[in-house]
């Protein structure tokens, strides 16, 4: 059995994290989170320490780092807010445990290659969480793609409406998130350079704090893209408890719709990861230096603070 460890675990993302751990038979034996608020531990186990300081979590494990491998932390999972991910990681391989880190991996691509010279220090990987690379649609997907030398026309919208703590949290700080490109568009970003190739091209008409959009001309697609997290930009109307989210992908005029089948793909990541065949630095860094790139593309763009 595995031992695991989750910082940011009060978090969004962090239960669909704390499901895989579980669903892969793993031991949580440690957590960290600044707030408090963490009942949720006890519907996975009732001897998870649990730590409101960093540094009081980082002494735990590296005591149990010191009590020998049954003891110690061999995976140590980051829900933590994207400004805190590289120092998260970097805890992880002090400890000697690899890290399984959420998206963004860093905010800024310059990050990157200290964490792979630490990789190759300690022995341990960092992994990170593309789970839509995992989605059975887009898989399939690939495939067809890779079988065609014609070039694509590709339109993609994404509106994740947020209410007004949105605006009051960090996720809406360009320094902590990266803005909305990097904190709801990374994912889609990746999947579109996983799907059509590197980029030849970057056009930004719009980079706000609840919208952006652009052009991209990739290897094998010209793509359109717009980025929201206001809900008037639903095409539906937004209602307390109801729908809040529109994905909305087409290539040559034919709809994508990957809506469907997003349960379970974190634990597919899991499973992946102790397989030995998890996403890591290299799979990361195009989509963060594509969303390095348009946050400080010139021209007419609105500010994104």
């Amino acid at each position: 059995m595995k031992n695991f460890a989750i910082t940011g675990v009060a978090g969004f993302v962090a239960p669909r994290h704390l499901a895989a751990i579980r669903a892969v038979g793993g031991k949580l034996i440690a957590a960290a989170d600044p707030h408090d608020a963490v009942g949720i531990l006890d519907q996975y186990s009732f001897e998870t320490r649990f730590f409101t300081e960093i540094e009081r979590f980082d002494r735990h494990l590296e005591k149990l780092r010191r009590s020998g491998d049954a003891e110690r932390v061999h995976y140590l999972s980051i829900c933590s807010p994207n400004y805190l991910h590289d120092a998260h990681i970097r805890l992880a391989l002090r400890v000697r445990a690899h890290a399984i880190c959420e998206k963004p991996l860093v905010i800024n691509p310059w990050n990157l290659e200290p964490l792979a010279e630490l990789e190759a220090e300690t022995g341990c990987r960092v992994y990170t969480v593309l789970q839509l690379r995992l989605h059975p649609v887009l898989q399939a997907l690939r495939e067809r793609l890779r079988q065609s030398a014609r070039r694509h026309t590709v339109d993609l919208r994404y509106v994740a409406a947020r209410g007004r703590w949105y605006a009051a949290s960090w996720k809406a700080s360009a320094e902590r998130s990266g803005g909305v490109v990097t904190n709801i568009g990374i994912h889609l970003f990746d999947v579109l350079l996983w799907l059509f190739g590197g980029v030849q091209d970057c056009q930004v008409t719009e980079l706000g704090g609840t919208r952006a959009s652009g052009t991209l001309r990739l290897e094998r697609a010209d793509v359109a893209w717009f980025l929201s997290t206001d809900g008037a930009d639903l095409p539906f109307a937004l209602q307390p408890g109801g729908r809040s989210s529109y994905r909305h992908m087409t290539i040559d005029g034919e709809p994508v719709d990957f809506t469907d089948g997003m349960t379970g793909l974190h634990t597919r990541v899991y499973e992946e990861i102790l397989a030995g065949r998890g996403f890591g630095i290299g799979d990361a860094r195009p989509s963060i230096e594509l969303v390095h790139r348009i946050r400080t593309a010139p021209g007419p763009v609105l500010s994104i603070a």
